[in-house]
């Protein structure tokens, strides 16, 4: 059974789902309303369990999950929501071992994300170039994930370059993942510095910025299967017969932009080359198994 410890982050989840962020001291007190309780009384609890603070308040104590912890953290820069975190490292598949160039390290969300994607035989390589917010990202890092050795913070700027620590392509990175406001800057360097076949990602809150940012890719000559979307995440109230969406709802973010890097010459003219989506109609065979045959 897991136990809450000293110096941990957890979070006190009251009846209505609302979540209170706490590090846990020996000596200090939490204080709610009016109630409090005294860390002691927390550590050593079980995750999960059910504690009342002093004037009969019940709560939740738990370890949160990432996407709970980084909606919860101290902030410097503005945090990538969960529901882009999970799609973000899906569609760039960050596997474990992979190694990772990140830029805009910001509060440490994607950071965190990605560290757990590419487990210990990964390694994430991050560039932050306002050192404000590198030190809140790094704090916000260990206190949720503790020390960690295959992340390397650094206070540059990717607009003026990447480096992949030798001009060898075997030591060029798996995976580009930009959280910057002008990512097409950094479009040129990434396609010295991504290998054959990985992929790039981008990360902006408006469509001007995507523009810029896909026709960068597309002059850069060695990107193919470029697309962009967002996603919206809508949650549902479920009470005995009372079924309907919530009122409110996580919708506009941000936008992804995806692409692969490629030998370039078969999309000639620019074309991004992204593969038919499920509403699209394809012309190719389809074999038996639903798959399209190459000629």
């Amino acid at each position: 059974m897991r136990r809450l410890q000293n110096g941990e982050r957890i979070h006190l989840v009251d009846k209505k789902g609302r979540q209170y962020a706490l590090t846990l001291k020996a000596g200090e007190v939490f204080q709610y309303s009016g109630e409090t309780i005294s860390h002691d009384a927390l550590i050593g609890q079980p995750d999960g369990a059910l504690i009342t603070l002093s004037r009969g308040k019940r709560m939740i104590a738990l370890s949160p999950t990432l996407g709970e912890y980084v909606l919860k953290m101290p902030r410097g820069a503005q945090v990538i929501y969960p529901k882009d975190l999970a799609i973000m490292t899906m569609w760039a598949d960050v596997y474990p071992g992979a190694r990772v160039f990140e830029a805009g390290t910001g509060s440490g969300a994607l950071t965190m994300a990605l560290l757990r994607a590419v487990g210990e035989r990964g390694s994430v390589i991050s560039y932050e170039a306002r050192e404000d917010f590198a030190r809140t990202a790094m704090k916000n890092i260990e206190r949720y994930l503790g020390p960690v050795a295959n992340l390397t913070l650094l206070r540059r700027d990717a607009y003026e370059g990447l480096e992949t620590g030798t001009g060898h392509a075997d030591n060029r990175f798996d995976r580009v993942m930009l959280d910057l406001p002008e990512p097409w800057r950094v479009v040129p360097h990434a396609a010295h510095a991504l290998r054959s076949g990985g992929v790039y990602l981008s990360y902006v809150p408006t469509i001007p910025q995507v523009m810029q940012t896909v026709e960068a890719l597309e002059r850069a000559g060695g990107f193919g299967l470029i697309q962009t979307f967002e996603t919206l995440l809508r949650t549902w109230n479920i009470q005995g017969r009372s079924v309907r969406p919530d009122h409110r709802m996580v919708a506009h973010s941000g936008f992804i932009t995806v692409a692969r890097r490629v030998e370039p010459g078969l999309w000639a003219g620019g074309s991004p080359g992204a593969a038919p989506g499920p509403q699209e109609e394809s012309d190719e065979p389809v074999d038996e198994a639903g798959e399209e045959e190459a000629e």
